[in-house]
């Protein structure tokens, strides 16, 4: 399930090109308090700052009172997050922010002198991370069953757009990829002896965690997370071979570029078959109930703000 994150919406707006924007405001106005929010103040140089972000990454010019909205929704957002323990530190914003900077393929440097180069400082977009991060753990936390999206829910609304029919059977595999490492120029004769050493675990290995165990501490050995997949995403021949395969045991060995590798199988058990279709409809499900009911939360934390402007 894609996580409702608006932030980062920020990638394609801020990959796609940065604004012309003007310069900063004097130190006189920048700390002219125009709004407090329970408490902590929003200044001129808050709102100058995120009109900028906000032209940045939608290319539009938000109202003052737009941007003075955003604002205030942030303070509430990061007071209710505190109110219960959800409060990010500088090294999970500064993850997020390397996080942004390598899906836009650049260096955290380098996005912090693009922002800096039109007038935003970095702690600004920063901040509208950090309340996002907040927002979205406190809505799925508080809100997870009232967010959740019922299977039959789905494919009755496939079904009244596509007429297909979703109630078909599938089978959902659970598994663990291992790899006994073969370094490239190895000999034929070390191949060889390398795909004994398979067949030999094979004969050792009965569950998930018994290849767990054994692979973790084997030498030029790796054991990878365990993936799911179910019928529809599998090729026919995998399917055959992870049906032949009893549950807890490894599948035949296969020589590829990074050695001989083999599959633990952890679990097979049937399921209602996914479609891309189902997934798009599931995910626009969830974002109407998140977006919903996201809406209801913060109307009322604003409601019990104490929200007072002293210059508007």
């Amino acid at each position: 399930m894609t996580t409702p994150f608006p932030v980062f919406r920020l990638l394609l707006a801020l990959g796609a090109g940065l604004l012309l924007l003007t310069a900063l405001p004097s130190p006189s106005r920048a700390q002219n308090i125009v709004v407090m929010v329970n408490g902590d103040p929003i200044t001129d140089f808050d709102i100058e700052q995120r009109s900028k972000l906000d032209q940045l990454t939608t290319q539009k010019t938000p109202s003052r009172q737009e941007v003075i909205n955003e604002l205030i929704d942030d303070k509430v957002k990061l007071k209710e997050g505190k109110k219960y323990g959800v409060d990010p530190g500088v090294s999970d914003i500064n993850q997020s922010y390397e996080g942004m900077a390598q899906r836009m393929r650049i260096t955290p440097d380098q996005l912090t002198k693009s922002l800096e180069s039109k007038g935003v400082r970095p702690e600004t977009l920063k901040g509208r991370m950090k309340a996002e991060m907040v927002w979205t753990s406190l809505v799925r936390g508080r809100y997870k069953e009232r967010l959740q999206v019922g299977e039959r829910d789905v494919a009755q609304a496939v079904q009244a757009q596509t007429g297909e029919k979703l109630q078909v059977e599938g089978t959902e595999y659970k598994m663990q990829p291992i790899v006994l490492i073969v370094p490239r120029g190895s000999s034929a004769a070390f191949l060889e002896t390398r795909k004994k050493e398979a067949e030999t675990y094979r004969s050792r290995v009965g569950s998930c965690e018994e290849a767990n165990s054994l692979f973790r501490s084997t030498p030029n050995a790796t054991i990878r997370d365990s993936v799911t997949k179910t019928t529809a995403e599998l090729p026919e021949p995998l399917r055959k071979v992870l049906d032949d395969t009893p549950i807890g045991h490894l599948t035949a060995p296969e020589v590829t570029k990074a050695g001989i590798e083999m599959v633990v199988l952890c679990s097979r058990k049937p399921t209602m078959i996914d479609t891309p279709k189902k997934r798009e409809v599931r995910e626009k499900m969830y974002q109407e109930k998140y977006e919903k009911t996201q809406k209801a939360y913060l109307d009322e934390l604003r409601k019990a703000a104490m929200i007072e402007y002293r210059n508007r």
